[in-house]
């Protein structure tokens, strides 16, 4: 056999090789990544009858929106929404319209009456946070994403920690964060994202923070440096976040809005607070709530 017969076979037996080691571990990754979301998955009841919507609106790309809960559940303890972050996606002009609802903004929860919003979730669940939020905004609520801020430390940590910037420098629970770039572990993060009351901006100043901290975990988590570090990230991922986006829908919001990642336009909530007996409220006037609302409506029509 001539030497370059035997060079294509050695060439074309190490491709071979590769191709199939290659193929087995994407064939491995996705069983693993599909095991996960399957864990994840957590509908809605109304899902049942809103299913084929949801399907039929990000077939035509049309916009999207998504609720993020950040919750503290602990064993036998639902606890309370701490984070409310609406997100709509929008493909036709690539962008994410985003802002925080804070926590003890004062609104009406359907069956409940009046109440701070984050006790949605402590009377009814996931379905009850979200119908409120809905009404709050007057807009749709597609998918939701919630994340147990206790174990949200463990995503940190599998990532390798996350880099935020800290306009002042504060302590909380024993750690001081100087101001400047800082680098934080899971435990450090959780803390830096719950401060409040050294906040001058009290709730709203917490919000951005925990904003930020979501934000640098999710670009760490997206980052080729994170790759090898996948089967911690599913394992994590899978113990402590729920949501009602299947496999398929997943898969949808990669290829169909992905690009909207690349323009992030945030809003700010602004209120004042009151005590009604003995608790305190964040109100909203009406000219507000309008603007929130016309605000969404305008991203969702024309970014």
């Amino acid at each position: 056999m001539s030497k370059r017969k035997k060079l294509l076979i050695i060439v074309g037996s190490i491709t071979l090789v590769l191709l199939l080691s290659v193929g087995s571990y994407a064939l491995y990754m996705y069983n693993q990544v599909s095991d996960t979301v399957a864990k994840m998955y957590e509908p809605l009841e109304r899902d049942v009858i809103q299913k084929e919507l949801i399907k039929d609106t990000m077939e035509k790309k049309e916009p999207i929106n998504v609720l993020l809960l950040g919750v503290d559940e602990r064993e036998y303890d639902k606890g309370r929404s701490d984070t409310m972050i609406f997100a709509s996606l929008n493909p036709n002009t690539n962008k994410i319209l985003m802002f925080s609802i804070p926590r003890d903004t004062y609104v009406t929860i359907p069956g409940r009456g009046e109440d701070k919003i984050n006790h949605a979730y402590a009377f009814g669940g996931t379905d009850l946070a979200v119908e409120t939020v809905e009404d709050f905004l007057k807009t749709d609520i597609h998918f939701y994403t919630k994340v147990n801020m206790q174990g949200f430390k463990d995503g940190v940590d599998a990532v390798g920690g996350v880099t935020v910037k800290n306009d002042f420098e504060f302590n909380q629970g024993g750690e001081v964060f100087p101001a400047g770039e800082i680098h934080l572990d899971g435990d450090q993060a959780l803390k830096y994202a719950r401060m409040r009351k050294h906040d001058p901006d009290n709730d709203f100043g917490r919000t951005e923070r925990q904003r930020e901290v979501l934000k640098a975990a999710l670009d760490k988590t997206l980052s080729f440096e994170s790759f090898a570090k996948v089967n911690d990230l599913l394992n994590t991922v899978g113990d402590n976040v729920k949501t009602n986006m299947a496999m398929d829908d997943m898969r949808g919001l990669f290829t169909k809005y992905q690009n909207t990642r690349k323009d992030i336009v945030t809003e700010h909530v602004s209120g004042y607070g009151e005590f009604i007996g003995d608790i305190w409220y964040l109100m909203l006037e009406d000219e507000e709530v309008n603007r929130l609302r016309d605000r969404v409506e305008n991203h969702l029509n024309k970014g």
